[in-house]
């Protein structure tokens, strides 16, 4: 009783003694913690009652470099304990190397059992706090190190430098950044709002120089960690009811390397049974379901790392949560062309469970969709299916109690059987008429495979004579050919065209070729074309018709296609994306008779697209005149050009720069002027242009235009006009050269007459006519003369005016051109021994095979000595060694004879002489000798000329060669 009365004595005391005595902190101690740069209070609080709790309020005042530089002030609200030691932290953005702190606390009490007012303690002794003492011998450092902050913080860091003499540079990523200094020795740098630049840090140095010398380098890495995300998409569900499967969507991963900060941390924690588990994967966690009755769950999941935590909450019911596995052994059974059965499984769940499921067939570009709700295995009948289709079915399920999701797509590939084709081949042809028969073209398009039903394999193609029905042909035409050749008759044929695959045939084709050639003349029509294509009308056909078809090809590969069009429609559209600009198509339009029969009714052509010309027309210049020029091309084809062509345009330039009658001014692209005439008939390729000056300078350029525009650009051909004068002269020349020509043709048709006129050819002796009159002794039959019927005379030497040197026989003395100014004869045979002169036969030349002698005017016999050398004589001595000793020595001294050195003579026997050069007449002219009725020719080479004879020697002539002559 007497404690109690004691306590209840000091509670009631206590007020007034707290009143009286103030309760300032004391003990404070101050300590630092380099890593995570925070200073560490730590106090005691005096003059507190026994067992007393008090609410008290501490106010912390921080200073930094001074303790008038208060940095900080803040109040900390605790309840206090008698002999209680109080604890504070206070992190400083300042690296706390880098400045001296300082400390002071004081307190005020805040509790309800205190009466008012209030009042503040004094406050505690200032306490210092510094680590730069602690820092060592280096010259340069660098703080904070290896701070771990968050991307988009704002970071303090300073250099502390022990020599203020040194300049101090620092760099962030290699770009110099600036300070603000706090004392002498240290620089602080304010970096806002930091990024992340890698998973290794961010490197910041500092450099301390005195003038261009470096003395030393320090630095530090800055680690920056992407900021910690709320996980997003959290979710959990069951596939069996004994485990719940979490996942979520973790975000940016904040791990760091050097192993600075791991990645972060997620914890899954459930609310109503208490429990927490750490999950190993950083995006999803399995959390077993207990064998209780617990239904209802709420998770929270934690994440976490060094620099702070983020959750999210989730609570749902375990029923609404079922994910179920994927069906399996999806199988088809009982396929046929159009029908299939298609069967699945499910894994089994709990007792009465119902799957939905839905199943989704693709198959020919078409998708389509079925619903079923099954409780153990699948069944569903597939009907209304495309024969020869491959198909893909798949199937998936969810809960039909409470739908959550699908599960993921089971599914297989099933292909139909065939069925025979169910159209018949779309089939047109082309007929050309010839004598006697028609050459048919069938063509058919493929049928779609909608309507092949399978592969086609061939085609069938049966011809039958409708004059002669009995008779009809069958031809089978591998598929993938599209087309046949057929040569008929003047009869009118039925074709069918069917389609076949394994299963079956198509229905037939039918067309009927007439027994009438389709040789219709049809008015072609223009027609311009769109980018939507060629829109065609025609005006219907008389009668019944059971449509129309249309046929086109373009020029480059003549590809026939054709379009059907109902027997109610005169007009279509023509569009496909094969239509290219600047190429013509023609279109054919037939109407179809009830009989099947194709009439040509109406014939168009046009471009889709139309091009301006793709070359000019090569030009010639006719009829150029004084005054005018004609220009034409007649040759030009405007059939093959990408549009049709309207006319053309004709530029012409001329020095006076004026443009002539019909021509208007016109402006190039290169900026000259010109003049330009149109014609708009592109039949006409012709112009005569007139008004010309003579003697000028003309340039012209003639280019097709279309609607699109005109042909491509090209160089001006140049042309002068002549002057009047040149032209009469011209008038008159041409007719002379015609006449010349005319003269010189006609001289090289009869030139073998001229030449047996003028200049005929060297008489033959074996040919002559002579021959008849001699009268042989002993052998009448000879038709040559022998030598020794022939007494030769003399040898002419006729000398040429180049200073030629003669060789004689025997002596071979050379004469000189002055001694060779006449003819020499020669006297080389002895006709009697006492005849003292030559007989008075006449020599002739031919000048064919000497011009040289022509020149000497005559030849005749001329006076020699009496008498010869004896050893002339003895050589002589008989005609046929002369000859022979002549022949000999001519033909080995052929090879020998110099070009242009040689010429001959020849001297006949039968003529009287004739009257030439006076010294060589004979000397005794009125005693003529008997001459024989004919001599025999001779050629003799110059270089065998004998010398003269004596007096008592006859000789008969032999002409010598001069050394530039062959024998001929």
């Amino acid at each position: 009783m007497l404690v109690l009365n004691i306590i209840s004595y000091f509670i009631l005391i206590f007020p007034v003694l707290a009143e009286r005595l103030p309760l300032t902190p004391v003990s404070l101690k101050v300590s630092t913690n380099s890593i995570r740069q925070s200073l560490h209070l730590q106090w005691t609080v005096h003059n507190l009652p026994y067992h007393q709790e008090l609410k008290m309020v501490f106010q912390i005042q921080i200073s930094r470099i001074e303790t008038s530089n208060v940095v900080w002030v803040g109040n900390y609200s605790t309840t206090v304990k008698w002999n209680q030691v109080l604890h504070w932290s206070w992190e400083s953005e300042l690296p706390l190397e880098c400045a001296t702190h300082f400390v002071r606390i004081k307190s005020v009490i805040d509790d309800a059992s205190f009466p008012e007012p209030n009042f503040w303690s004094n406050w505690s002794s200032w306490e210092e706090v510094s680590v730069q003492d602690s820092l060592g011998q280096s010259m340069l450092f660098v703080f904070p190190k290896d701070k771990l902050v968050e991307e988009g913080s704002n970071v303090t860091i300073c250099y502390v430098s022990r020599n203020i003499q040194n300049n101090v540079s620092c760099y962030l990523e290699g770009k110099q950044i600036q300070g603000e200094q706090l004392d002498p020795h240290v620089t602080a740098f304010n970096l806002n709002s930091v990024p992340f630049i890698r998973n290794r840090g961010t490197n910041i140095y500092c450099e301390a120089s005195q003038g261009n010398v470096s003395k030393g380098i320090k630095g530090i890495v800055l680690f920056v960690s992407k900021v910690l995300e709320e996980p997003k998409d959290f979710s959990c569900e069951t596939q069996d009811f004994k485990t719940l499967h979490c996942t979520w969507d973790p975000g940016t991963d904040t791990a760091l390397g050097w192993s600075k900060q791991p990645s972060q941390s997620y914890t899954l924690f459930e609310s109503f049974s208490g429990e927490k588990k750490l999950c190993t994967h950083k995006n999803w966690c399995n959390w077993q379901i207990t064998q209780d009755s617990q239904e209802t769950y709420n998770f929270t999941l934690i994440a976490e790392n060094y620099l702070r935590k983020r959750s999210v909450n989730m609570l749902f019911n375990l029923t609404h949560r079922v994910y179920l596995m994927n069906p399996f052994s999806v199988n088809f059974e009982n396929v046929n062309a159009t029908n299939a059965i298609m069967t699945w499984k499910v894994h089994s769940m709990r007792n009465n469970f119902t799957y939905f499921c839905q199943i989704e067939l693709h198959g020919e570009g078409k998708m389509m969709q079925y619903d079923v709700s099954i409780n153990v295995n699948g069944e569903y009948f597939l009907s209304e299916l495309e024969p020869a289709t491959e198909y893909m079915a798949r199937v998936r399920c969810a809960d039909a109690s409470h739908f959550w999701k699908w599960t993921e797509w089971s599914g297989q590939n099933f292909t139909t059987l065939e069925a025979a084709p169910s159209e018949a081949p779309d089939v047109w042809r082309s007929v050309n008429s010839e004598p006697g028969n028609h050459t048919v073209t069938l063509f058919w398009k493929p049928l779609s495979k909608l309507h092949a039903n399978g592969k086609i394999l061939f085609y069938n193609v049966v011809v039958e004579n409708l004059d002669k029905p009995s008779r009809s042909e069958l031809h089978s035409i591998p598929a993938p050919a599209n087309s046949t050749k057929l040569i008929l008759d003047r009869c009118s044929y039925q074709i069918c065209v069917t389609a076949n695959n394994s299963v079956g045939a198509s229905p037939a084709s039918i067309i009927v070729i007439s027994a009438d050639p389709e040789n219709k003349e049809v008015e072609e029509e223009r027609i311009a074309g769109t980018e939507g294509g060629f829109s065609l009308s025609w005006k219907p056909q008389p009668g019944d018709v059971i449509g129309y078809v249309v046929d086109w090809c373009d020029h480059p590969q003549d590809v026939l296609q054709w379009k059907n069009v109902g027997p109610n429609t005169t007009s279509t559209v023509i569009s496909t994306d094969a239509f290219r600009p600047g190429v013509r198509y023609d279109f054919r339009i037939y109407g179809l008779s009830t009989k099947r029969i194709a009439c040509l009714l109406e014939k168009k052509t046009g471009y889709s697209q139309e091009l301006a010309p793709s070359d000019n027309p090569h030009v010639l210049v006719d009829m150029l005149t004084p005054h005018s020029f004609t220009l034409s091309w007649k040759d030009y084809s405007t059939d093959s050009q990408p549009g049709f062509i309207q006319g053309y345009h004709v530029y012409l330039k001329s020095k006076a720069r004026q443009c002539h009658p019909r021509f208007q001014k016109a402006v190039l692209s290169d900026g000259s002027e010109c003049c330009k005439y149109k014609i708009d008939n592109p039949e006409e390729k012709a112009l005569i242009v007139d008004n010309l000056k003579p003697e000028s300078f003309y340039e012209f350029f003639v280019t097709p235009f279309t609607s699109a525009g005109e042909g491509p650009n090209a160089t001006f051909t140049k042309v002068t006009t002549p002057d009047e004068h040149s032209s009469m002269l011209i008038h008159i020349l041409l007719p002379m050269v015609f006449c010349v020509l005319l003269i010189m043709i006609v001289c090289y048709l009869k030139s073998q007459w001229i030449k047996e006129t003028c200049y005929p050819d060297i008489p033959d002796p074996y040919k002559s006519s002579i021959l008849s009159l001699i009268k042989f002794k002993e052998n009448p039959h000879l038709t040559i003369m022998n030598v020794s019927d022939c007494i030769p005379d003399a040898i002419e030497v006729v000398s040429k005016p180049e200073g030629t040197k003669i060789q004689l026989l025997g002596t071979r003395k050379s004469l000189t051109e002055t001694e060779l100014t006449k003819p020499n004869y020669l006297y080389l045979l002895p006709t009697e021994k006492n005849h003292s002169g030559p007989g008075p036969c006449i020599c002739f030349e031919n000048f064919t095979y000497n011009q040289a002698a022509s020149d000497a005017g005559s030849c005749g016999h001329v006076p020699v000595p009496p008498k010869a050398p004896p050893s002339m004589l003895g050589l002589m001595t008989s005609p046929e060694n002369v000859l022979k000793a002549l022949e000999k020595n001519y033909m080995n001294s052929l090879g020998e004879v110099p070009a242009g050195e040689t010429s001959l003579n020849y001297v006949s026997q039968l003529a009287s002489p004739m009257s030439g050069d006076k010294d060589s007449l004979p000397t005794n002219p009125g005693e003529p000798p008997h001459c024989s009725e004919y001599k025999m020719q001779m050629a003799v080479p110059l270089r065998l000329a004998l010398p003269p004879p004596t007096e008592n020697s006859s000789l008969s002539s032999i002409t010598l060669l001069d050394p530039g002559e062959h024998y001929r």
